[in-house]
C-alpha cells in the first residue's frame, strides 16, 4: 500500500476515490513508565518509555488504516496524517487518516510519467510477458 502525505502521487494517475479511511487508538498510560518518565523529564532529554508507547499506537493506527483502505479496494491513501491528543489526563488518542485512492502507475511517455512509475510499468509489463508452466498430473507426481 502506497501511503503519501500529499494530494496526489507523483507519477500515478487516481483513478478512483473510496473516501476517508481511519485507524484509532486509545491508549492508557502505565502507572510505572509515566513515574519513570516524569523522573527522566527532569533531566531533560528523550523519554524512552513514551516514545515506545508512540512508536507502537502509531504503528497500530496505521495498520488499522491501511486494512480499512483495502477492505475498500484501494492500492494508495493520500493526505494521510496523525492527529494525537489526550483525553481524560491519563489516556491518549492516536488517530491516522488519509483518503483511500486507486492509483495507476504512468507508463514512458505518458504526461507526468516518473522514473518510479515507468519502472513500475515495465516491471509488471514483464511479469505479465513470462509465460506461466501448465500443470499437468505428469509434472506434479514425484
Amino acid at each position: 500500500m502506497l501511503i503519501v502525505t500529499s494530494n496526489k502521487i507523483p507519477g500515478h494517475r487516481i483513478d478512483a476515490v473510496f473516501g476517508e479511511v481511519m485507524g484509532l487508538t486509545v491508549r492508557s498510560r502505565d502507572l510505572g513508565s509515566q513515574m519513570i518518565a516524569g523522573f527522566r523529564s527532569l533531566g531533560g532529554g528523550e523519554l524512552p518509555e513514551m516514545t515506545k508507547a508512540l512508536y507502537e499506537s502509531r504503528q497500530e493506527v496505521m495498520a488499522r488504516m491501511v486494512s480499512e483502505a483495502q477492505q475498500r479496494g484501494a492500492n494508495a491513501i493520500v493526505a494521510m496524517r496523525f492527529d494525537t491528543s489526550e483525553m481524560g489526563g491519563n489516556w491518549t488518542e492516536v488517530c491516522a487518516y488519509g483518503t483511500a485512492v486507486f492509483a495507476i502507475p504512468l507508463a514512458e511517455g505518458e504526461p507526468g510519467a516518473t522514473g518510479q512509475s515507468i519502472y513500475l510499468t515495465s516491471a509488471a509489463a514483464k511479469q505479465s510477458e513470462q509465460p506461466t508452466q501448465p500443470t499437468t498430473e505428469a509434472s506434479t507426481r514425484p
